[in-house]
Parts: structure tokens; sequence; C-alpha cells
């Protein structure tokens, strides 16, 4: 059973099928959302949309009303300042503090290394400041759906990231313009290998099959129902004559980018296959690659496969005939009247009905990257002030996220990660016997010792944190409430008598009110303080290793 069948089972409603679904477990589709909106609703938007809102983030949207949220997640935001030397001495071109996107390399490879370690931990620092914002959560989207990987250059990287930020709910068909001559993609699919003479197919296949309309059943040989193998052929040929520029470079005049060359540039009519409308494509120089991307764009299909993963990443890996004809071809369609504008058509699906369902919140298992930061930005984790330092914690980060399967730079596939993909698995694939155990010595540590950064501990602020809550004097009270800020669903009695049983062993109720307002009578008695705050520490673990806390 899937978890959107478990929760229906939960909620009192009929399950269909796991897949297929034989009948809609969710049947409201693109429609407005019409119903309350409290806490839950305020805090299933910010989850998805976010990487591990606050609760002081959720209260506030709760407040401020669904409109006002959606309005603040796609208000545009500065682009953010550039990652730093962080520590590395012998760089003569890039002082510590200084950054180096824009600055050459020197025949050290050492200097390579440090400027990699340092766009990984500006990137965690990103995903940890990112406000209220959609902004990250797209970019790592079409991270996923640009797959670039095996491409070592830090700038090249740094330039690809900033791409897809820029574009984040932007022009889908500009995006893939950009992208198609972006220098890391074309290191990364072969594209500047493209030549009239070697014509390099790589590329132009996966722009057709994951990065725009999508195989669909094999129609005939060679024949993909959305285009053909001729299609390719066809397209490499118009994608021919562009190469990358500055990888390790070390001349100072010479920037990333990409150029065209119209000597390797084939220059002969391309005609493409039934499935374009037998369209022929002469030569336009440096603009050709433009003109196949406007052609491809013609298609309908297009539109629909990109909602398609936007549901997946969004909504739930099911998307069952209900949801085809309810969410996908309206939000399809709004995508074409908009021109591929991204931001519309995706506002819609986060302020429907079909979003808001019960049914849609708490079915997902939270990707490592979200589970490693709702175990830290929850409780307003602090980072050491100093730049070294800080950094070093982020790496720190970064490097559990790639035990855990997820390396941000580095996906396994050029289809991205297999949980937003692969079935039957699908998000399932995140739990396994090599990522649970990191999972859970992440929650474990965070919620006990920490861990050092230089002279400082990354860890939870018990103390703190149960500040922030309206009831901290009741331990039940306090449990719901904590339960309302980490967990999408609610828990059962039993399950929070067991919470109790963890936070004061065999005692009544009063004990812990007792224990607590000493605390806060004396709050400079470090015994009494550890004393409280190991009991709420002993809390977190244990609702931290709850499988709730896994979903979002």
């Amino acid at each position: 059973m899937d978890r959107r069948a478990t929760i229906a089972t939960l909620l009192g409603r009929k399950p269909g099928a796991a897949q297929p679904v034989a009948a809609p477990l969710v049947n409201s589709g693109l429609e407005p959302y019409s119903g309350p909106w409290g806490y839950e609703q305020a805090a299933h938007l910010l989850r998805r949309s976010m990487f591990a809102p606050t609760y002081e983030q959720i209260k506030t949207a709760e407040g401020q009303g669904m409109n006002s949220t959606i309005e603040q997640l796609f208000a545009p935001v500065p682009a953010p300042a550039p990652p730093l030397n962080h520590f590395y001495q012998d760089d003569p071109l890039v002082p510590v503090g200084q950054t180096w996107v824009d600055a050459p390399y020197y025949d050290d490879v050492n200097a390579r290394g440090y400027r990699r370690q340092s766009l990984r931990a500006w990137t965690m620092e990103l995903l940890f400041n990112e406000g209220v914002s959609i902004r990250e959560k797209l970019t790592l989207f079409w991270h996923n759906h640009f797959a670039v990987s095996n491409v070592n250059d830090a700038k090249y990287l740094y330039k690809h990231i900033s791409l897809l930020r820029k574009y984040a709910w932007g022009n889908f068909r500009e995006l893939v313009k950009e992208v198609t001559i972006d220098p890391a993609m074309l290191q990364f699919l072969n594209g500047n290998q493209n030549s009239q003479n070697a014509p390099n197919e790589n590329f132009a296949r996966e722009l057709l099959e994951l990065f725009t309309i999508g195989k669909g059943p094999l129609a005939d040989s060679g024949d993909y129902t959305h285009y053909t193998e001729e299609d390719i052929r066809q397209m490499a040929r118009v994608l021919t004559g562009w190469r990358d520029v500055g990888l390790f470079s070390t001349n100072p005049d010479v920037e990333v980018g990409s150029v065209f060359l119209p000597f390797r540039h084939d220059t002969g009519a391309k005609q493409l296959s039934h499935r374009f409308d037998n369209t022929v494509i002469n030569d336009l120089g440096d603009q050709e690659y433009a003109h196949l991307i406007d052609v491809i764009f013609q298609k309908d299909e297009v539109a629909r496969f990109i909602c398609r993963k936007l549901y997946r990443w969004f909504i739930y890996y099911v998307i069952d005939e209900n949801a085809e004809q309810n969410v996908i071809q309206p939000m399809a369609q709004m995508l074409v009247d908009n021109d591929y504008e991204i931001r519309p058509a995706l506002e819609a699906l986060l302020s429907s009905a079909h979003f808001f369902d019960m049914l849609n919140v708490g079915p997902m298992i939270k990707n490592p990257l979200d589970f490693i930061l709702s175990s830290i930005k929850t409780f307003g984790v602090e980072f050491p002030p100093g730049l070294g330092a800080r950094y070093n914690a982020y790496l720190r980060l970064f490097s559990s996220s790639v035990l855990q399967q997820m390396e941000y730079y580095a996906p396994p596939q050029v289809a991205g990660w297999k949980a937003y993909y692969q079935e039957p698995q699908y998000y399932r694939t995140w739990i396994n016997a090599t990522t649970l155990p990191v999972r859970m010595l992440i929650t474990d540590t965070i919620t006990t010792s920490g861990f050092p950064a230089g002279d400082f501990r990354v860890r939870i602020a018990p103390l703190a944190f149960v500040e922030t809550i309206e009831n901290p004097n009741d331990p039940n009270a306090l449990i719901e409430e904590f339960v309302r800020i980490l967990f999408p669903q609610p828990i059962t009695d039993d399950q929070k008598a067991a919470l109790k049983e963890v936070l004061i062993p065999g005692l009544p109720d009063f004990e812990w009110t007792v224990e607590y307002n000493l605390y806060l009578a004396n709050p400079d008695d470090e015994e009494l303080a550890e004393a409280v705050a190991t009991k709420l520490r002993q809390l977190l673990q244990a609702m931290l290793s709850m499988p709730e806390f896994y979903l979002s």
C-alpha cells in the first residue's frame, strides 16, 4: 500500500489500489482551494515549497493567509552573494574571504579542490538561509531536471546553478535555450564535441527524452510517439558548432562561457519527421539552436511533460486518471497560455484544492536535503560566526547528504535522482539499508552531543526552542505542539503517551510542570537547566526517530 492509501485509511476514506490506481484517491483538481486556512495548511504549503520552514514562518503564514503566502514565496529575491575562499591560503589570486567565481586558476590542482568545497558549503548555507521563498526548492528541481554531473570545474557549476536559479519560476522555453549552450551542459553531454564531421547525438537525445517532450510509447521502429530516431540525428546536426571555453583556465582574459564556431556547424537543411510536422530547418548560424527549441515547444506535449514532473516534485508520485485529467491537463494549458512561464501554472497548483487535499499531506518521503534541514532549521540551530568554521559545518551537512545518496552537483543519472522517475519505488528509494542508519545518526547527533565546527558545537538548543511554543509548562500541550511542528499528520494517543513516557518516565504530569517552572525561576542554575534540557533532548531524539518525521 502506498503512503497516500495509508493516510486514506487513517482518515477513514476508502483507499484505491496503489499502482495502478483502480479508483482515484484524490478527486479534486486544479480548482482554487476554498477550504479552511490554518496552521496545518500553512505548514503543508511551506514544507513543500521550502527546505524546512521554521515554526515562526509557519505561524506567520497562517496569519497572513494563503494568497499572501504564495505571493511571498514567489517574490523576487536578490541573487545570492557568491561563494568565498574559506581557508585556502596558497591561492595568490583569491585571498581568504574573497570570492573565486571570476578568478582564473593557477598551476596548483589543490586550488581546484578548495573551490569545489567552497561551492558545496555555500550551497548548503543558501538552503539554510533561504527565507520564505520557493527559489531554492525550484533550483534543485531544475538541477534534477537538467541533471548535470561529472563536471569538476567549480566555476562551470557555479555558472550553471546560477542560471537555474535565475529562471527558477521563469520561462521554461528560454531556460531550455540557455541550458543548451551552457558550458557545463556542453561538457556533460558532449555538445562541445558535436561538429559537422562528427555529429554527437547525446544532447539531442536527452533534449527530447528528458528535457522537453518525453519518450512516449513505442509506435514503430525508431518512433517513440513524440519523436523519432531520425529527429535525434537531424537535431544533432542543428546543434553542431558550439564549444565551451574557460575550463580550468589560468588566463585572466578568458571567462567561462560558450562560443559558436561557424566552421564546425552543419549548414545543410535538416528535415524533421512527421512528429514535428515535417519541418525543415535551414542554416541559421548561431541562432539555429534557438529556432529548434521553438519548433519543439510548438508541441503541447512539452507542457504536459514538465507539468507531470512538477506534480511529482510538489505533490506525489502517483499520477492517476483524475490527476492527469483534472490537474495536469489544465495546468499544462495554463502553461501554454502563458507562453511557458512557469509561475502562473505552479501558483495554480500550489493554491489548488488538489494540493491541499489531506491525502496529499504527508505521503512524500523527505529527500536527504529536506531531511537534514528539517532536523536543523526547524529548531533555529546556530552555526559558528567565523567563515572557515561556518563553511566547514555546512560541509559536514553536505557530506551527510552524500551518504544518503543525494549529492548536489552530482545526480547519479542524466535522468536525475531515481526517487523522481523510477517505478515503482519513487520516493521510497531514499530509505534503504545504507541510508536509514545515516538518517538516524544525524538526528541522534543533532539532538544530543552535536557535531564540532572549530570550537563550536552545532546542535539543537532545547531550552531556547521550547520557549518558542505556547504552553511548555504542560507536558501534554508541549508534546501536542511538538507534533504540529515536526509531523505533517497527527499521531495516535498511544504514540503521545509513549512520548510522554520518554519526557517524564513513570511520573505524573505535574512533575514536569514543577521542574520546568523551577528552571524558569532559576535559569542560571546550570544543574537544573541541564536536567530540563536532557529531558527535552531525549524527547526530541525520540520524535526525530519516528517514521512520521521522515514524511512531508
